[in-house]
């Protein structure tokens, strides 16, 4: 059996033997000049950054195009780093599954470092990275949430208050753990450096620095930091905060996945569940298709990573290539799926493509309401861009992706995924003719009963506004439309979920109505997909 240690990779002929593809590089060297010279530090120890962000950088240290791994931290999950990367010495089994059946196995062992954050050790160890001249960027994958600085009433959230009240000593949320480091680099030099949020959201860079900001600023009031340090975080020549648009469908670990491998003679294999919910195992399956655009805004240098397929561009081009994924052509159609997925009893997305109705939803929701208002951005063509997802992306079977998975946090996400494009309608006066995003956005009202199509229970996905959600929703009464009436406006109203008031959209009374006919019986999601559908002229009878 094979199992990722050291040992393994310094006798790689059964690696090879299994079909694994090997680093290239003296991982031992590279770990002591990261160590030494840290250049790129990463924030999120997910299953994006282990297949995506580490993969990037062994491209770069197999062609001799750069001498430094990545150091990564995770801050909030510690039994991540002790069971996933410690466990194994930072390495990876990266898993591509192709549509065609096939599969690509990698060692990535580009990681060399990883820490959780407050651990003592590790704590001491961070800062002294970034007190470090040689660090260059810090790469964040924490999802939208972990941005997020307060509650559904706007109000601070308990650990930014203890945050704010305790200063950059007692760092708890990771926008306050990256303030600290940051005053730990400005107290030691206040040397340049690029934070570079390559979470999947609109302006991501600007979100990330202003929650940075916003926590410093709280900390100067309360004299825990100078002036100094604020204008340090202002001034774009000492700390930048790029924008990216980043998109790699990375599920959780596979269980066929899993069984592929131990036939192939690989040990490490088990799949866990964190106390915390973080689902991981020592490999990682992802898809073949990839993006990372981000913009070209290191103060301090950067790793060539276009050597690696990253494309750089301006900050114009980055947005417009985000506002195309994740606001038209792949996020919103994920979403939909979710909430959609799950009230109709599925448990694949690539099952759901061949889905008649919802798979005329998503390519209502693309093509006919989506494409209309996207702007080229010039590198990557949108139609092109929509029809790979529609046609090899998500109806691929080897990517074991759920709708349960994709409808997690789905508070966070629907501002993004469907306000943005509400908005440019709004702008035209044309909002209210939209007919196919309220739907998707119904469906995720309706979803929050838990009762699915046919009147049974579910469980629902985590959010982390399920209880102001829920406590509107609770009195609406599957098979009873007549419950609905009142209930919905507190969260159609709310801009701090969808980025606009969809009442004054001109589009919360039509969701409501929408909600009203989904909720009034056996099959009623069904129907309403069905009858909006062929209103719209979609065909679903022969998909």
């Amino acid at each position: 059996m094979l199992y990722l240690n050291d040992d393994t990779l310094n006798e790689p002929g059964s690696l090879l033997e299994a079909g694994i593809a090997i680093p290239a590089f003296d991982r031992e060297k590279v770990a002591e000049q990261t160590y030494r010279h840290p250049v790129w530090i990463h924030f999120g120890a997910g299953n994006l950054f282990r297949c995506f962000h580490a993969a990037l950088q062994q491209k770069l240290l197999n062609a001799n195009a750069a001498d430094e791994g990545i150091v990564v931290v995770e801050t909030y999950d510690d039994e991540v780093i002790e069971t996933v990367f410690r466990s194994t010495n930072n390495l990876t089994l990266a898993v591509v599954m192709k549509a065609n059946g096939e599969i690509e196995k990698e060692l990535i062992a580009s990681v060399t470092e990883s820490h959780f954050y407050p651990d003592p050790a590790s704590t001491v160890r961070v800062r002294e990275i970034f007190a470090n001249p040689s660090l260059q960027m810090a790469t964040v994958t924490i999802t939208e949430k972990g941005y997020n600085l307060k509650n559904p009433d706007g109000t601070l959230s308990a650990v930014v208050r203890h945050d704010i009240e305790q200063g950059p000593a007692q760092a708890q949320h990771a926008m306050s753990v990256m303030a600290a480091l940051l005053f730990e680099r400005y107290e030691n030099g206040a040397h340049p450096i690029a934070m570079v949020s390559t979470d999947n959201f609109s302006r991501n860079g600007t979100k990330l620095g202003d929650a940075i900001r916003e926590v410093a600023t709280q900390w100067k009031t309360n004299n825990f930091v100078d002036q100094g340090f604020i204008d340090y975080l202002s001034d774009p020549q000492s700390v930048s905060f790029p924008w990216s648009m980043i998109d790699r469908i990375t599920p959780g670990p596979s269980v066929d996945v899993a069984e592929k491998l131990r036939v192939s003679g690989f040990g490490d294999i088990d799949i866990l569940k964190s106390q915390k919910h973080s689902i991981t195992a020592p490999f990682v399956n992802t898809e073949e298709v990839h993006y990372l655009v981000i913009e070209d805004d290191f103060p301090n240098g950067r790793p060539a990573l276009e050597d690696a397929g990253v494309y750089f561009t301006d900050r114009d081009t980055v947005n417009k290539v985000e506002r195309m994924k994740v606001c038209t052509c792949l996020n919103p159609l994920h979403t939909a799926m979710a909430v959609f997925g799950c009230l109709l009893g599925y448990e694949s997305i690539a099952e759901e493509t061949q889905d008649p109705e919802i798979s005329g939803l998503i390519r209502q929701i693309g093509y006919i309401e989506g494409l209309p208002v996207v702007t080229d951005p010039g590198i990557i063509d949108p139609k092109s861009f929509l029809d790979e997802v529609m046609n090899k992306r998500l109806p691929n079977p080897r990517i074991p992706d759920t709708p349960q998975r994709i409808a997690s946090d789905t508070s966070q996400k629907v501002g993004i995924r469907f306000g943005e494009t509400i908005k440019l309608y709004q702008e035209s006066g044309q909002a209210g003719d939209l007919q196919f995003i309220p739907l998707a956005i119904a469906g995720w009202c309706r979803y929050l009963l838990g009762v699915d199509d046919q009147g049974e229970e579910f469980e629902l996905s985590p959010d982390p506004m399920d209880e102001f959600l829920h406590e509107y929703v609770a009195e609406i009464v599957f098979g009873d439309p007549t419950t609905v009436a009142g209930h919905l406006r507190p969260i159609l109203s709310n801009t701090d979920i969808f980025g606009v008031d969809l009442y004054e959209a001109n589009l919360g009374q039509k969701i409501e109505g929408f909600v009203e006919e989904m909720v009034a019986g056996p099959n009623a999601v069904r129907r309403t997909l069905q009858k909006y559908l062929k209103l719209s002229g979609e065909d679903t009878s022969c998909k």
